[in-house]
């Protein structure tokens, strides 16, 4: 109960709950589990829009907002994508969200957090010595 009282990070304080689920609307769910909300009015606006909020499933990170969702909430759509989804394209990826930081993130070989050993430097090498 506390955290949802005074954290933000694990999906939205209960004070933003009460205010999205008060003055807004649900518009729609993504694939990870976060809904999206948009304003009944513009009385609350800053630039004569309807705010747009995403209340995040579980941790709150940007990046797991796609790219659809994204567009919308900054209104560079008008319709969300459940009513007008962007066409996709042969060539592009399921979304995924930034794993920097997590324990999923990449790690080159000889990376410490990977517990590798880096090769030692070889001839080619010189150290700048200053004159």
């Amino acid at each position: 109960m506390l955290k949802a009282i005074f954290t933000w990070w694990h999906g939205g304080t209960f004070g933003a709950k009460f205010h999205i689920k008060r003055r807004g609307v649900l518009v729609g769910q993504d694939e990870l589990g976060n809904t999206y909300y948009e304003a009944k009015d513009t009385s609350d606006s800053y630039d004569g829009r309807k705010r747009r909020w995403v209340i995040f499933n579980g941790y709150a990170e940007a990046s797991k907002v796609s790219p659809d969702w994204h567009g919308w909430l900054h209104h560079t759509f008008d319709e969300p994508p459940t009513t007008a989804p962007l066409p996709r394209k042969a060539w592009e990826k399921d979304h995924r969200p930034n794993l920097s930081g997590t324990r999923f993130a990449w790690r080159p070989k000889g990376s410490l957090a990977r517990g590798g050993e880096r090769p030692r430097a070889t001839g080619d090498y010189e150290a700048w010595k200053p004159d």
